[in-house]
């Protein structure tokens, strides 16, 4: 039997991610949350990040446009006071990890009717570093004694994401 497309497309997109970024992030959950990642939750990954960046770019789009602007400034994201927490964690692990490359291909702009200016796309990767670390830990807040999330786990986690982010 053929897997369906998006499983095939999905474990496409997995084989051009270096063999090195896999282990890099296996090692981010581990050192951030005690958790055993695999290949499967690092597609569950990528979307999140991808999804979260574009809820947190649409709302700083509303409010350039509310503050008479055309170009989406850092100061229009909306970051709150433990993401910048999360952020900044996150810049202190990825001087031992190394991820910030990776997600600077990560977190890409999504089509808006504003453009961003480069201060903006500068702080990207930091802001998707951020999202990791809380996507990290927030397992062990729906779960103190996860190790190895499953489906369940990252829905959850999504869903209280998206009511908050």
């Amino acid at each position: 039997m053929a897997p369906a497309a998006d499983e095939s497309l999905a474990s496409e997109e997995m084989t051009h991610m270096p063999v090195m970024s896999v282990a890099r992030f296996e090692r981010f959950f581990r050192v951030v949350a005690g958790l055993d990642v695999d290949k499967d939750d690092l597609r569950r990954y990528d979307d999140f990040i991808h999804h979260k960046l574009h809820d947190l770019l649409v709302r700083a789009e509303a409010a350039a446009k509310a503050n008479g602007r055309d170009v989406i400034q850092p100061y229009d994201l909306p970051i709150t006071k433990g993401l910048q927490e999360c952020m900044h964690t996150f810049r202190t692990l990825d001087e031992q990890i190394e991820l910030t490359p990776i997600l600077t291909r990560l977190a890409t702009l999504p089509p808006l009717d504003l453009s961003a200016s480069d201060s903006t796309e500068a702080e990207l990767p930091w802001i998707a570093g951020g999202l990791s670390v809380a996507l990290a830990r927030s397992f062990g807040i729906i779960d103190p004694k996860l190790k190895n999330p499953q489906t369940v786990q990252w829905e959850r986690s999504f869903k209280l994401f998206d009511l908050l982010l």
